[in-house]
């Protein structure tokens, strides 16, 4: 595939590129911490249900099928992807590419959908993980040349990024991507579906009832 082959380019983003994380499109809010343990808990449950070893997930193509679900269609956008970590977390280690600082920041790749550029923010001493996601929420949310929010926030933080969504700018499509329904003023998708894609698990291997 064509396409897939272009996702596989990551490429290094110029220093403008880097500094400048609110000038794009779309944005992509990631608690890399809670996405990895998500992927993890699918790889083992579904080996155990399909009877095969599931390889890391692609992380372009769960990126792709992020931006599908927040509404972003074939283009030329410019999405920034933020992956938001705990310090002590070095890589994503149920994707592949997944090291932050080799692999992932200051990184892009581009195919159909428009470019993403990519960057890693840890948490430290006097900021949590939590508050970096509700900061980095805040920003986009502020701006207005961005389009389209799409977050992947772990279910037990949601509520402390309500008040933030609630006063969203009302031009913005915003996708909350979680394990379990939410409820509120934007969209949700259910996260494993992205990710079970990602993995290579197909539908057709799965036992119907």
């Amino acid at each position: 595939m064509a396409v897939r082959k272009i996702m596989r380019n990551f490429v290094p983003m110029n220093n403008e590129e880097t500094r400048q994380t609110i000038a794009c499109d779309n944005m992509i809010i990631i608690d890399a911490d809670f996405a990895d343990r998500v992927a993890f808990d699918l790889i083992v449950n579904f080996e155990r249900i399909i009877g095969r070893k599931i390889p890391n997930a692609d992380f372009a193509r769960w990126i792709d099928c992020l931006a599908l679900d927040g509404g972003i269609t074939q283009g030329n956008d410019h999405t920034q992807v933020v992956l938001v970590h705990s310090k002590e977390k070095t890589e994503l280690e149920y994707f592949t590419p997944g090291k932050f600082k080799e692999e992932l920041d200051g990184k892009a790749f581009s195919d159909n959908l428009g470019e993403f550029a990519i960057n890693t923010v840890s948490e430290e001493r006097i900021v949590s993980r939590s508050q970096l996601m509700a900061d980095t929420l805040s920003l986009a949310t502020a701006a207005g040349e961005v389009k389209r929010v799409i977050v992947v926030a772990d279910d037990d933080d949601l509520g402390n990024l309500r008040g933030i969504l609630r006063a969203a700018n009302d031009n913005q499509r915003i996708t909350v991507m979680a394990m379990q329904p939410v409820h509120g003023n934007f969209r949700q998708e259910i996260l494993g579906y992205s990710l079970m894609s990602a993995l290579g698990i197909r539908s057709d291997e799965i036992p119907r009832e």
